[in-house]
């Protein structure tokens, strides 16, 4: 009877042990998922472009909530990863401003739309990693910092485009490296200086 009773308390013994175990590897699981993780700044809008942007509200939309990950934890990243898919899906499927109408605009925001999406797929996934979590984040923000940079250098040579008093073949552009967009605004920039009349001359 003595030897039953050892073994059962050994076993009982075995059984807490094992249990306190897992209840302190859980705190540390938890922990790591709420621990907040400073991502890279996305490069931003150059003040001077912001007004070109003021009645495209599906990118305001998309540029205000992206600020929720700059500095977030893996859980808050993924509480939020649904909501930042359905507003990418929205800027996707908006009316954007007419000069970025292009296709290598339009990349950009796609590969932004795939990467917002991998970011809520991952959500459904239970072993998820919070490396992974945060490189997804990393990712995701990189997509919309390069959105930005095109934002920049599109409306830059516009300014530039526009600011210029003759036509830019007569400067030595390369024409065929410009996007769509630019090329029909050389095009009627060229136009323009052909129908205009050339001054009378004076006579002596």
């Amino acid at each position: 009877m003595k030897k039953y009773t050892a073994l059962l308390s050994i076993l009982f013994f075995c059984f807490c042990t094992t249990k306190e175990q897992e209840t302190e590897k859980l705190p540390i699981k938890k922990t790591k998922l709420s621990v907040a993780i400073t991502h890279k700044t996305p490069v931003k809008i150059e003040a001077s472009f912001i007004a070109h942007l003021d009645s495209w509200k599906e990118y305001k939309l998309v540029e205000e909530f992206a600020g929720k990950f700059h500095q977030t934890s893996p859980n808050e990243a993924l509480s939020n990863a649904l909501e930042l898919k359905s507003l990418v899906q929205q800027l996707k499927d908006s009316l954007k401003p007419t000069i970025f109408n292009s296709p290598s605009f339009n990349a950009r925001i796609n590969v932004l739309y795939s990467e917002a999406e991998r970011l809520a797929d991952i959500t459904f996934i239970p072993a998820i990693k919070t490396v992974e979590i945060n490189e997804q984040v990393e990712k995701t923000l990189g997509a919309f910092s390069a959105l930005n940079v095109k934002i920049n250098t599109v409306l830059s040579q516009k300014k530039f485009e526009d600011a210029i008093g003759i036509s830019p073949k007569f400067i030595g552009l390369d024409t065929t490296k410009m996007d769509r967009v630019s090329k029909k605004t050389v095009a009627a920039f060229d136009k323009k200086l052909k129908t205009k009349k050339p001054p009378r001359k004076r006579l002596k």
